[in-house]
């Protein structure tokens, strides 16, 4: 097995220009298939809740529900390292809450390091918690807290796609660098685009990573890895840009496991399959 992922292990890629692999995950089973294929970071978000149970926001995702999804990750996971999405709240709270947070998502979930979203509105708490020796995954750019002050409409930002204006560079920037100063040791930026993306990377020294609207220019990529697989039952009806169509598969075969059932067939999976034993005989 090859040498377990460390933070300064993704500053020293950043400078060799090798690329990060981040995948998000939130379950034992996909979190080993993740940790075999090399991945580098596997994040458990805080979108668990919309989507593998079905609530309407992440914004209902709670700690307990966010450290019992990290414990599953983090016995799934060997090599990469293991990064957990705070859930809305501790980090609002201000410096006392997120150290606590960050602290519980460390000793009670197993988490390597802690992801802030809207981190740049809170740069002490960020320095609060990487002063308590945990590093933190900062993320960066238009959130739904953030997109007034820099006059964007959040939901064109939140389409696959869509990316900064490139007027929002300077800002952005500066943004990256306070994060940086405060302490973080990742940021990711999503919706980066190809113009303000690479003045960031250039710009800080610590990492920089994305998903939508993100691309090489960046010094690594995240995905869910549900959707990289095309698990989703959307997925049924408008095939994915993705790596393989994993909910086709699993109506396929589910459907042949219920057309046996009905036939009298032996199920696959288990004990051999065989022919049905006879049917009795009337007396």
């Amino acid at each position: 097995m090859d040498a377990k992922v460390t933070v300064p292990a993704l500053q020293r890629m950043k400078r060799e220009a090798r690329k990060i692999v981040g995948v998000v995950a939130w379950d034992y089973q996909i979190a080993q298939v993740a940790d075999r294929a090399g991945v580098d970071i596997v994040s458990v978000g805080d979108t668990v809740g919309v989507n593998l149970w079905g609530q309407a926001n992440p914004l209902e995702a709670t700690m307990e529900q966010m450290v019992l999804v990290c414990q599953a990750v983090r016995r799934g996971v060997r090599r990469a390292l293991v990064s957990c999405d705070f859930p809305y709240g501790p980090l609002q709270e201000g410096g006392g809450g997120a150290v606590r947070a960050a602290i519980r998502l460390v000793k009670e979930a197993g988490a390597d390091l802690v992801k802030l979203d809207g981190a740049a509105d809170f740069p002490d708490a960020v320095s609060a918690i990487a002063r308590a020796g945990i590093p933190v995954f900062a993320q960066l750019g238009i959130t739904p807290q953030t997109a007034l002050r820099y006059g964007v409409e959040y939901e064109a930002m939140s389409r696959p796609g869509a990316e900064v204006p490139a007027e929002l560079a300077g800002d952005l920037v500066a943004e990256a660098k306070r994060l940086e100063e405060a302490g973080a040791s990742l940021l990711d930026f999503t919706n980066s685009g190809p113009v303000v993306g690479p003045e960031v990377v250039k710009a800080v020294a610590i990492s920089v990573l994305g998903g939508f609207g993100g691309g090489p220019w960046l010094d690594g990529r995240m995905r869910m890895a549900h959707a990289a697989i095309g698990y989703a039952a959307s997925t049924l009806d408008d095939p994915p840009d993705a790596y393989a169509n994993v909910a086709r598969i699993a109506l396929e075969a589910i459907t042949h496991y219920a057309d046996d059932v009905r036939a009298g067939r032996q199920i696959k999976g288990g004990r051999p399959a065989g022919p049905a034993p006879p049917a009795p005989q009337g007396g």
